[in-house]
């Protein structure tokens, strides 16, 4: 395994490889192996910086260190595999689906799988971060620093695997023996692709349990089917050879000059017109709705790339116009979309290209608003929390960065507050192409995993941001004008996402969230401040009520106690705080809370009247239903109308029959409401096996009344609009139940 260093690749190719002036050759023999040599052990493993790792992981499996064991193996890529991972996950590399972040959650699980099969059923290799830090103090003291959220990231990767290994490995040696039983020395990739999208089984990790039986993995089968499953859910195939006229294009064009940065309108000349996948050399069609592509030599739109949306406006020339509506990037071609408004264009035509400035303003506005988040999110929340996607709208953005948990309301606050400060002080936005290792120099954010050019851009904000960026930006920060954050949520472990509005969309939220909560604190008669605790009482009101009017007896139980907003928050993050712990607990949308508590106001007050005229003297019982029992071979089938009754009703009225009698099929059907019917059908156990089923049941009765419906086979429900139809439909339910019975 010799590597012999011989050249130097210098440029594009051919004739870029220039000779070393000093050739070498790569032994392989690093640092690790040369510490084993000079310690005297056998193996990396044994030398003084990890030793103390294996002999901690044998700790932590409950397990004795043997070196030549099959524990001792196990314990030995354990402490390889979390090693590795702390130092990714350190760096912001999380366990995910793609690229170097599944290569985290492969080291992962096959470790846990280690432990699984020492007999461990709780996470364990989150112990062994503390020991990987300490080991590492000297050359990588800042592993101590966060070293707690490593843990954590471990832990849940771990509780996730966890919760589906025994189910997964179950299917495994399932698969296993079936291809003993048939000779079969593959496994087939369409069962790989399936343990993985079902049991999150990584293929690796089937593929080296398949080969401990001497068993061979269909890779191909496997890549194909998880091709199929992508096409099925919608995902984009890349393609490695494209071919239409944009590829021809870009033989004859090569590339579109931007200037975006300096400018927003341009003359240019017409390279390429492209309608309905043709290349045309002119285009007369006004008002088309399908978009029509024009290519430039140069432009100052701004195509769609770095989660940054792409420019509109107008393209002009003799005698014609055309609206841009939207504009894109492939490779380095940049494609103007919209549609020819009047006048007709002639490829080679000289044209000027104007971007909507306002459009564009406002884009700006939110683009610089990233750049002023992302310096807020790392001073409050620590450096690992780092941009891991972005999109960048009209006065809108979205952001995601590596977190591993909730932002607090207070922390929320802070950032916020960095935010807005930074627009107030008028910081002055600046931006410079230089060399990489320049930036790199000069402190510019660079983000693990991320190919950046050379040279780059780098976009500075005052003193206090320097990013590499592509986006279109403001000249001063206090052109953001306003900022608001609306929402943050979780996007996937160990990644959250704020949503955020910037300029006049800040305002206008900022405005209506204050009179919505001032509307539903009069809705409320309450203080603005205790909008949470009063709209958690009344739903705990309404649930109580329609267990108490379904039930027949008193229900009554406390609403949760909602803690109050920490006291640090100003007076308008408090309301936002107030209004959107009230949409959670309602699950509904922040400005829709209004609407929800006058809908919980108005079943209150009729679930009131309901309750204080307490039960219907007329209800139907059980006994009764079952005296009206028919019986067909063999079966007491009860189909009847209970007036009035709630869904949960006849439900329970149907759990009560089945243990009074087997066996029994029930159909029950009410009106509760003007316009509406309610059918709901269950089975005993030893009627199903008779093959009758309460869902299919349901199934063929509820057209007679105007609806449809199904369920299980032993219990279903279904619903209708036509009420005056129930004498005919019961008589349908007794008829579909002697044809599933045979009687």
């Amino acid at each position: 395994n010799l590597v012999f260093t011989q050249f130097q690749r210098v440029g594009d190719p051919p004739d870029n490889l220039r000779p070393l002036p000093s050739k070498n050759i790569d032994t392989g023999m690093g640092l690790e192996r040369t510490a084993a040599v000079l310690q005297g052990v056998d193996t990396n493993y044994h030398i003084d910086s990890l030793l103390p790792i294996v002999e901690a992981a044998a700790e932590v499996c409950g397990v004795k260190y043997d070196p030549d064991s099959e524990t001792g193996r196990r314990m030995r890529r354990i402490t390889d595999h979390v090693r590795a991972c702390t130092f990714a996950i350190h760096e912001n590399v999380y366990p995910g689906p793609n690229k170097e972040k599944y290569v985290i959650k492969r080291l992962l699980r096959r470790a846990v799988l280690d432990g699984h099969q020492m007999g461990l059923r709780d996470p364990f290799l989150h112990r062994l971060v503390p020991m990987v830090a300490q080991m590492m103090a000297v050359p990588y003291p800042e592993l101590g620093d966060t070293s707690e959220r490593v843990a954590d990231v471990i832990e849940k990767e771990e509780a996730n695997f966890f919760s589906t290994i025994d189910a997964g490995l179950d299917r495994i040696e399932r698969i296993f023996d079936a291809m003993k039983s048939k000779d079969r020395v593959m496994v087939a990739g369409d069962e790989a692709a399936d343990l993985y999208q079902t049991y999150g089984v990584p293929p690796e990790l089937f593929e080296t349990m398949a080969a401990e039986r001497n068993l061979t993995f269909d890779w191909d089968g496997f890549s194909q089917a998880m091709q199929q499953h992508g096409e099925a859910s919608g995902k984009q195939q890349f393609k490695l050879f494209k071919t239409g006229p944009v590829e021809r294009l870009k033989k004859a064009v090569h590339l579109t000059e931007f200037l975006g940065y300096e400018t927003t309108e341009a003359t240019a000349a017409i390279k390429g017109l492209i309608a309905q996948e043709k290349l045309c050399d002119h285009v007369k069609e006004v008002g088309h709705e399908n978009p029509i592509t024009i290519v430039l030599d140069r432009t100052p739109f701004y195509g769609e790339s770095g989660g940054q949306v792409g420019d509109a406006g107008e393209i002009t020339g003799d005698g014609f116009r055309f609206q841009v509506t939207d504009t894109q990037k492939d490779g380095d071609l940049i494609l103007h979309l919209g549609h020819l408004v009047e006048g007709e264009m002639t490829a080679g035509g000289a044209v000027t290209a104007k971007v909507d400035i306002t459009r564009r303003q406002g884009i700006r506005r939110a683009h610089s608003a990233t750049h002023i988040l992302h310096y807020a999110l790392q001073k409050n929340l620590g450096q690992h929390a780092q941009q891991q996607g972005s999109k960048v709208d009209v006065d809108w953005l979205r952001f995601d960065f590596s977190n591993p948990q909730a932002v607090s309301p207070t922390e929320l606050e802070t950032i916020e507050a960095d935010v807005s400060q930074q627009i107030d002080a008028g910081e002055p936005v600046g931006w410079e192409t230089l060399p990489l290792a320049e930036a790199r120099e000069r402190g510019a954010m660079m983000l693990f995993g991320e190919k950046y050019p050379d040279p780059v851009r780098m976009v500075s904000m005052g003193q206090f941001s320097r990013e590499l960026c592509g986006g279109t930006h403001l000249d001063n920060t206090a052109e953001v004008e306003q900022f608001e954050i609306v929402a943050e949520e979780s996007v996937a472990a160990g990644t959250r996402r704020v949503v955020a509005l910037t300029g006049a969309k800040a305002q206008e939220h900022r405005e209506k969230t204050a009179a919505a909560l001032t509307a539903t604190a009069e809705k409320l008669e309450c203080a603005a401040g205790d909008v949470p605790q009063q709209a958690a009482s009344l739903l705990q009101e309404v649930r109580d009520l329609k267990k108490q009017i379904s039930s027949g007896s008193k229900a009554k139980s406390e609403a949760p106690v909602i803690p109050a907003p920490p006291s640090d928050l100003s007076e308008s993050a408090q309301q936002k705080h107030a209004l959107l712990t009230a949409a959670k607990l309602l699950n509904t949308s922040a400005l829709d809370v209004p609407t929800r508590v006058a809908a919980l106001l108005k079943d209150a007050v009729s679930l009131r009247q309901q309750a204080a005229a307490g039960p219907d003297e007329d209800a139907i019982s059980a006994d009764a239903l079952l005296e009206a029992a028919v019986e067909v071979d063999g079966v007491k089938v009860i189909v009847a109308e209970a007036p009035g009754a709630s869904p949960n009703v006849m439900r329970q009225l149907i759990d009560q029959l089945r243990k009074k009698a087997a066996p029994v099929a029930i159909l029950l059907a009410s009106s509760p409401a003007e316009g509406k019917v309610v059918l709901v059908a269950g089975v005993s156990r030893d009627v199903q096996d008779r093959g009758a089923s309460a869902g299919n049941w349901v199934k063929q009765v509820a057209p007679v009344v105007g609806g449809g419906g199904g369920g299980k086979p032993d219990m279903a429900q279904a619903g209708g609009r036509q009420p005056e139809n129930l004498p005919a439909a019961l008589e349908e339910a007794l008829s579909a139940i002697r044809g599933q019975l045979g009687g």
